[in-house]
């Protein structure tokens, strides 16, 4: 009962004049943020961080954390509307998001992704106020090996990513795990498969430059040469009717996936340093492994939308956990936050719920009212992301090769990783060519350089000895699941082989 009066004298300073028109100011430009490629929550908040030092510290927090808000549901309008992942937490949001609008389905992608959103934020929420400092607890109990154990199972849980063709979907995780380690070793500090000598690649290649060159050039390529530059418009029609239909459509068959996003999103989001995008991708593969009908992912699943859309929404929630309980950001966005919230002498910390008791609770329960201000705002504007879909494709091409570009520029602010984008477009056009699949390289690269420094500081710990991996109790159960999702499919295999001989 004190945790739910504490909650309603926070969300008493959430809706005060002064921080309720921040936080519908910071939903509605988060939204625009994370829509843009190349932008997304981190650079939003970096760059408006100075602005809030016109307002007290409690309302700039609130003003920011809305705006992180805004960027999560952002991310999938240029995902599902034009096929470029707005941020890198958005990009397994393309992989069915894009297909849904190609079938001039738009309006239910976008449907499902905002309703899941809100649904994952709101888990997040009650979660959060329930058992922030016991979750913080847990968190504080992953180590190198639990990490690893969990991105091994995040491995095992994309391994059908690729359809039935193994082969080509373990050489799609090696190649995405190849370019993950480029540039300089996280133990020794050696630089590492830098091409040509070039000093370009000891910054390693980025993430966000990838997916953008992958899904917008690459995108944009395959749908020219399927068409042979015969494309038409897709004409998406919006009405009341069509969006009540859309919403029970969404309801039905992504609440799994919305289910799935929320709680294990929310789980990954709080340990430190993980962030939103492994949480996303790993709920998409969960959700499609544990689907009726996985075939049908990557092809237009509202499922495949729900998913990770919960999932991002709930990690961002999850990732301010640790950065108010123990002082560890949960995500790049969140470290931004931290730093904002020192500069404005507030020591996050257990004593903060203590010490800060008005700013923390206003803080919490604005978390409550900057979710619902996003998901109306994000239907409300859903004719006009349906608008962009009418352009005929001899505009909407230019537009997105544009976007891609500058979206890539923006991101680094350097020329070697445009060329990298069209280069990784190209080639992401190709492998397409010849069927093999390109969400588990995308997702190898992300997983990859958290996977291999926690697997090395692991072996470390245990002096080479691998059985660290089992011994512990966090750490133990997590690997044995991943190992027997990982073999599955062989003993699938040899069992179909048996059952034909």
């Amino acid at each position: 009962m004190e945790v739910l009066g504490l909650l309603a004298d926070g969300m008493f300073v959430a809706v005060q004049p002064l921080n309720l028109f921040l936080i519908l100011v910071g939903v509605a430009l988060g939204l625009f943020i994370g829509a843009m490629p190349g932008l997304g929550s981190v650079n939003g908040v970096a760059i408006l961080l100075p602005v809030t030092f016109l307002v007290p510290p409690g309302s700039a927090i609130i003003f920011l954390a809305a705006l992180y808000y805004g960027a999560m549901y952002g991310g999938a309008i240029s995902s599902v509307t034009l096929g470029i992942p707005g941020a890198s937490t958005a990009v397994a949001t393309t992989f069915d998001g894009r297909p849904l609008a190609m079938q001039g389905r738009a309006s239910l992608a976008l449907v499902t992704a905002a309703l899941a959103s809100f649904v994952g934020g709101t888990v997040a929420n009650i979660l959060f106020t329930l058992f922030a400092p016991l979750l913080a607890s847990v968190a504080l109990s992953f180590g190198p090996p639990e990490i690893f154990a969990l991105m091994l199972l995040a491995f095992a849980t994309f391994v059908g990513l690729g359809g039935d063709d193994i082969p080509k979907t373990i050489f799609s995780i090696c190649l995405g795990l190849v370019l993950g380690s480029i540039g300089f070793d996280a133990i020794s500090g050696a630089p590492r498969l830098v091409l040509f000598d070039h000093t370009g690649f000891l910054q390693g290649i980025g993430f966000l430059v990838l997916a953008i060159g992958v899904y917008g050039i690459g995108e944009m390529l395959w749908t020219i040469e399927q068409t042979r530059g015969e494309v038409t418009a897709t004409t998406p029609k919006i009405t009341a009717k069509g969006v009540a239909a859309d919403t029970k459509d969404a309801v039905r068959r992504g609440w799994k996936g919305t289910t799935i996003g929320s709680f294990l999103g929310f789980f990954v989001g709080v340990l430190p340093a993980a962030g939103a995008t492994p949480g996303s991708l790993m709920a998409y593969g969960v959700t499609k492994m544990v689907s009726r009908k996985p075939q049908d992912f990557g092809k237009g699943h509202p499922g495949g939308v729900a998913a990770p859309e919960a999932a991002n929404n709930s990690a961002s929630t999850g990732a301010m956990l640790p950065m108010l309980t123990l002082g560890i950001p949960g995500s790049p966005t969140t470290a931004i936050l931290l730093g904002g919230m020192v500069i404005w002498g507030l020591v996050p910390g257990p004593r903060l719920f203590v010490e800060e008791t008005e700013f923390v609770w206003g803080l919490i329960g604005s978390f409550y009212v900057s979710n619902v201000a996003a998901v109306l705002i994000n239907l409300a504007f859903i004719p006009l992301f349906i608008w962009m879909l009418r352009m005929p494709f001899t505009i909407l091409a230019p537009m997105i090769f544009v976007l891609s570009i500058a979206g890539g520029y923006a991101a680094t602010r350097d020329m070697f990783d445009v060329w990298l984008m069209v280069i990784f477009g190209l080639g992401a056009f190709f492998l397409r060519k010849f069927d093999y699949p390109l969400a588990p390289a995308v997702l190898a690269i992300v997983l990859g350089p958290i996977a291999e420094p926690t697997l090395r500081q692991s072996l470390l710990l245990s002096s080479g000895d691998p059985s660290i991996f089992f011994t512990r109790p966090i750490a133990g159960p997590i690997t044995v699941i991943a190992l027997i999702l990982i073999f599955l499919p062989a003993f699938k295999l040899l069992r179909k082989r048996r059952s034909l001989a």
